[in-house]
């Protein structure tokens, strides 16, 4: 392979695992500051990535319109788009914590799990919300119109990186604030910090929109970068799962983790996919699977020798940025 084609593939790495990033970060501030168990990623992904979708979208007319069917396309601004998606998120994060978030947090782990795949069943049975299985595909892209679309990843690596980079700081910020320190005293003991005073389900659910906002963010990214999304990507083991074992490798409680875990894992991810390559026939079409025993291995290695991680819980959160 020559360098030229080296580095494409660099970049296309970096951006999916830059969009990885983002959904660990919003993970880490359900789970690693808080102490929320979030199984439901995927839907928020899902979601994300949908409604940014049918917001920057024009709505199909004439003969493409007999073979697309979508609710609405505003044809609006890539920007309005993660807006949309954001919020969209938050919505739907507080409909599932009002109910839950009272009650142990395992009815959050169980009522997450199945909104997650209630989300990914609706579009993909009801097929004029987006089009139903097929999806949706052309979706824009921002700045597209600046370079040859043979080197358009360099500029969506960049929006990649400053979206991501936007999050970090501002998770940095709220985290090092008093409204982070009782975050992780919740996670700590939720009973002390009752008798503080605070009002233990008014921060989770702050949390629970925070961290499912931010995700929708990462969906957006997502679809923007692919430019076509179906239901059937939005699984629990690629939406869900892989992200948890991102955060859990850079290590819960630490956003500088949250990022490198998210690189890590996404570079044995792919580097996974050349080692299935070379399976024997008979077994290429269980290829995924054995990707995804690849990384169930190095989550037991992670949780047997490296439980906190590659870089481990920050123990001061009161100073700011290094």
């Amino acid at each position: 392979m020559e360098i030229g084609g080296i580095i494409a593939y660099l970049v296309s790495l970096a951006i999916m695992a830059g969009i990885f990033a983002v959904f660990a970060l919003g993970l880490n501030i359900q789970c690693g500051y808080t102490g929320l168990v979030n199984f439901g990623i995927a839907g928020f992904f899902c979601v994300g990535a949908y409604v940014s979708a049918m917001i920057t979208t024009p709505m199909p007319t004439g003969l493409y319109a007999q073979y697309v069917k979508q609710l609405f396309g505003f044809n609006l601004p890539f920007v309005i788009g993660l807006l949309g998606a954001a919020l969209v998120c938050g919505i739907i994060a507080y409909l599932i914590g009002y109910p839950t978030l009272r009650l142990r947090e395992d009815y959050l782990a169980i009522a997450t799990i199945g909104i997650a795949e209630t989300l990914r069943l609706v579009f993909n049975n009801e097929h004029w919300l987006a089009n139903g299985p097929r999806g949706l595909m052309g979706l824009p892209q921002p700045l597209h119109w600046l370079v040859e679309p043979r080197h358009y990843n360099y500029i969506y690596l960049v929006i990649v990186s400053v979206v991501m980079v936007v999050i970090y700081i501002a998770i940095e910020r709220v985290i090092r604030s008093p409204w982070g320190r009782v975050l992780r005293a919740i996670r700590e003991d939720e009973y002390s910090s009752a008798m503080s005073g605070k009002d233990i389900f008014s921060f989770k659910m702050q949390s629970l929109i925070f961290g499912s906002m931010i995700m929708g963010v990462g969906g957006a990214l997502y679809a923007h970068y692919t430019k076509a999304i179906s239901p059937d990507v939005f699984t629990p083991l690629y939406g869900t799962f892989i992200i948890w074992v991102m955060l859990m490798a850079g290590g819960s409680g630490n956003n500088k983790g949250a990022v490198v875990g998210a690189f890590v894992v996404w570079f044995i991810w792919t580097l996974a996919k050349f080692l299935t390559d070379f399976l024997p026939y008979a077994l290429k079409a269980r290829a995924p699977y054995i990707r995804f025993l690849i990384i169930m291995i190095l989550l037991e290695v992670i949780l047997i020798y490296r439980p906190q991680g590659l870089m481990g819980e920050e123990k001061r959160v009161s100073k700011m940025m290094d």
